[in-house]
């Protein structure tokens, strides 16, 4: 598990949105802090309007992470940064979408999208390395998402 090396201040709102509120400076495996740091508002997207707007909110914040990476890893140097975790949330709100409201589809749903995230299976290792820099850091927690979306079906779908 990596822990996050310092990064820009957190006062301006691309470092603020990049490191999830700081969720990535959580020492050690910033990727697990910012897929738990997305559940809050999952939890409140999914309240207000249902699995909808948390694809919708996933679509939106995609972008939002594509421009917040971008000034963070131009800010740093560093082509991924570990303490970027907004691809983390869009992955996690992702994998969400069809979770069943309970305290354990949740916890199936974020241990889904944490192993594709961390193993990187084909795709998603492909992805990573074919698109380096914000958008491959965006695009393979989409796809890692996806993923365990896929997952997430295949768990109800048996569950009834």
């Amino acid at each position: 598990m990596k822990k996050a090396p310092a990064g820009p201040p957190l006062n301006t709102a691309w470092a603020l949105l990049a490191t999830w509120f700081g969720a990535g400076r959580l020492p050690f495996a910033p990727g697990t802090w910012g897929s738990l740091a997305a559940l809050p508002f999952a939890a409140v997207l999914l309240w207000l309007a249902g699995p909808w707007a948390l694809a919708a909110g996933a679509a939106v914040f995609f972008f939002v992470g594509l421009w917040a990476a971008l000034r963070y890893v131009k800010a740093t140097g560093r082509v991924d940064p570990a303490d970027v975790v907004i691809d983390e949330v869009v992955g996690q709100w992702i994998a969400l979408i069809l979770v069943p409201y309970s305290l354990e589809g949740v916890l199936l749903s974020v241990v889904f999208f944490r192993a594709f995230d961390i193993l990187k299976p084909w795709p998603i290792r492909w992805i990573e390395q074919r698109w380096p820099g914000p958008l491959g850091v965006m695009l393979d927690d989409v796809v890692a998402g996806l993923a365990a979306l896929a997952c997430m079906a295949v768990v109800r779908w048996i569950g009834g």
